[in-house]
This record gives structure tokens, sequence and C-alpha cells, in this order.
């Protein structure tokens, strides 16, 4: 499974590098867009399998921990949620000043790209995915009404934690209260970390109640 997936994030990277060189951003601005329709059925699968952020944010996390760069602190300015938004305004007011007053598309999806990897060279890849991507900003919202999303088993959960260390987003959580872990589906990338991990295969990919 783990080798399926990293071969389905390479295909769509490798699809972003060409479309994005060719002058065909719209394209896979037109795959985003489709992507949220998908996002409503089946959670947030652009952010886990086709996004080429979090593609590249995953070797990039494994090289910040061996070079010991990582922190688990995340600027304060950032934690209010409310600066995805920001950037995604923003993001679309540089690219039409730049085709109207320019007559440029300006790469606004390789400039992400590259604050990506930087800001995970430093922070874990939650800062980002929560926190700063634009794009992140939208899926959240239709995410958030997936009719299939990973979902625990509590009967099964023995509370070990280990889904929480390997999540990318911070989307699972182990309640103090019950001591059993809880998946927040407009923050889960499905990127299925956490069933890989869990010693009572008490999580598994089904439709939200």
């Amino acid at each position: 499974m783990k080798y399926i997936i990293s071969a389905i994030r390479i295909l769509f990277l490798a699809l972003f590098l060409f479309l994005v060189l060719n002058g065909k951003m719209m394209l896979w601005l037109a795959l985003f867009a489709v992507s949220l329709i998908v996002a409503l059925l089946f959670g947030r699968v652009y952010c886990g399998y086709v996004c080429p952020m979090n593609t590249l944010m995953i070797p990039t996390e494994w090289l910040s921990k061996k070079l010991k760069l990582q922190t688990d602190k995340s600027p304060k300015w950032l934690r209010s949620g409310k600066f995805a938004w920001f950037a995604l305004i923003g993001s679309i007011a540089v690219m039409l000043l730049a085709k109207k007053v320019l007559h440029k598309n300006i790469p606004i999806l390789l400039i992400w790209l590259v604050v990506s990897i930087l800001i995970t060279l430093r922070y874990k890849p939650a800062v980002f995915h929560n926190l700063i991507c634009p794009f992140g900003a939208i899926q959240k919202v239709f995410g958030r009404f997936a009719k299939f999303s990973e979902k625990v088993n509590k009967e099964s959960c023995i509370g070990c934690k280990l889904c929480e260390k390997v999540c990318p987003s911070e989307a699972i959580e182990v309640k103090s209260i019950d001591k059993k872990a809880k998946i927040e589906t407009s923050l889960c990338l499905q990127c299925t970390n956490c069933q890989q991990v869990c010693p009572k295969n008490a999580i598994h990919y089904s439709k939200q109640v």
C-alpha cells in the first residue's frame, strides 16, 4: 500500500511539472477545482495523493529531522488560522493583476511549492497544511462534509498514540477522556499513515455516520 501511494504521488508530481513547464497551469487549477467536488464525497484525497507540495514535503520533513532543524513549535501569529485565507486572496489577486497589467502568468503554484518546502524544513508539516496553505484552506471546508473518510473503531482502539505521531496534518488525536483516537475529517489528508501503523487494525476508510 505504501509503495502504491508513493507511486501515485510521484506520477501526479510529474504531471504537475509537465503542465507548469508547458504553460498549462490552468489545467492543474481545473484539476484542483474538480478535487473540491471529490472532497465532498471522499475527503481531501487531493491533499494526500495529488498535491505536489505534500509530495515534496514528505522527503523534506525526513531531511529536516535528520539535520535536526525541525521544531515542535509553530509561530503564534499563525495559530488563528486566518493567514491561509489571506494567502488565498493574495494569490488570486497577484495572478489576476499580473495577467491584466503585465500580461504574464505568474507561476503561483511553483512559488507555493517552494514556500511549502522552506516551511517544512523548520516546522512540522501540519503548520503548512493547516495554517498556511491557501489551497488547503478550501479543501478543509469541502473535506468537512466528506461522506467517506478514515474512521477509528473505538472498540478496537487501545489509545497507543502511534497514529498521532505519523499524521502529517495532526488530524487524529487520542482523547484524554476515553483514551480513544478520533479523526477530524476536515483536516484528514486520507494518506492512510495512521491506518498503516495501527497495531490493532482499528482504522479504516469507510462511510461517515
